[in-house]
């Protein structure tokens, strides 16, 4: 019996990963002039370092929140050598999205796509720009979309939602780079505040540019809170054919004392609506946690240990007290 390798499957191995080294390799050179290194400095001398995007001609560039804090400005590095100062215009924790606004010019801005098309096992490609090292790129898939991650900030807890969840490893200062699809449209901000080692990113959705319209306008953007952690999962058959929809989100923790907790909502309800609308992901229900539900009653109907509970919670406006 013969132990040379079979011809006629070895030219597919390597035509298979040609064509993923190839996706890659373009993606790294399409994004990588178009995302800085950061570092910004604090009233308190305190920095913070990471990367940031250029999403917009004018100077625009896309980053984490946790990556500026409290800082008011910064410099941009490019990879080109280039630098800018730059000004934080706002940051959002609850997305942890912040926009910072070069002084000078920067380069052209990288293309934006939507993380609403993104599919589990869709190829992928982290590219950051950590501590200026020329770019930063790393491959992998999307392992998850749709999580919910709390976060904190000294005493107050947060929920950053609907991020997305890859196995492209996050270099240190990465976080605020791009997360892109096969085609450089970048489709998420990479961030690494969960601190648990994974690839995970803020997506580029119709929320994400609501907010980043409101942080440009206003410096800042009302939120409501609920406090709980939710994933998307499937109602079980006799409720979907009961109720004629497919998912839910299945609150995995709630926040205590957040609003949430005060209304009774618990780990493993299936929420099914809220404000009377369907709930089908965490986007769902971002959308529905804007300046104006603050203080307002916000009805939600949950499926609890084969029972319908209707509950009412009053969201607070999000803090950074």
């Amino acid at each position: 019996m013969s132990l040379a390798p079979d011809p006629g499957t070895e030219p597919a191995v390597e035509t298979a990963l040609d064509a993923y080294s190839r996706i890659v390799t373009a993606v790294a050179a399409d994004l990588t002039p178009h995302v800085a290194a950061v570092q910004v400095t604090g009233a308190d001398g305190r920095g913070g370092a990471g990367s940031a995007v250029v999403v917009t001609g004018d100077g625009l560039l896309l980053t984490n929140a946790h990556v500026v804090s409290r800082a008011s400005r910064g410099v941009a590095v490019f990879s080109d050598g280039s630098e800018a100062t730059v000004d934080v215009v706002g940051a959002d924790p609850l997305s942890d999205l912040a926009v910072l606004r070069a002084r000078t010019a920067t380069p052209l801005p990288a293309a934006l796509g939507d993380a609403g098309s993104l599919r589990v096992g869709q190829l992928v490609v982290a590219v950051g720009n950590p501590l200026g090292l020329t770019g930063s790129v790393t491959a992998g898939v999307v392992s998850g979309l749709g999580r919910s991650l709390p976060t904190r900030d000294g005493r107050t807890a947060r929920v950053v939602e609907d991020v997305i969840q890859t196995d492209a490893a996050l270099n240190p200062g990465n976080s605020g780079g791009a997360l892109a699809d096969s085609s450089s449209r970048v489709v998420g901000i990479n961030t690494a505040v969960a601190g648990w080692g994974l690839g995970l990113a803020v997506p580029i959705n119709d929320t994400t540019r609501r907010i980043i319209g409101s942080l440009v306008a206003d410096g800042r953007v009302r939120r409501a809170y609920l406090g709980l952690v939710s994933t998307p999962a499937p109602l079980p058959a006799p409720l979907a054919e009961r109720t004629g929809r497919r998912r839910g989100l299945r609150i995995v923790d709630v926040v205590p004392g957040a609003p949430a907790d005060r209304a009774g909502l618990k780990p493993g309800d299936l929420v099914l609506e809220a404000g009377r609308r369907p709930v089908a992901d965490a986007q769902s229900l971002q959308r529905l946690l804007f300046a104006e539900a603050i203080g307002e009653p916000l009805p939600m109907t949950v499926f609890r240990r084969g029972a319908m509970v209707d509950v009412i919670t009053l969201p607070t406006e999000l803090t950074g007290r």
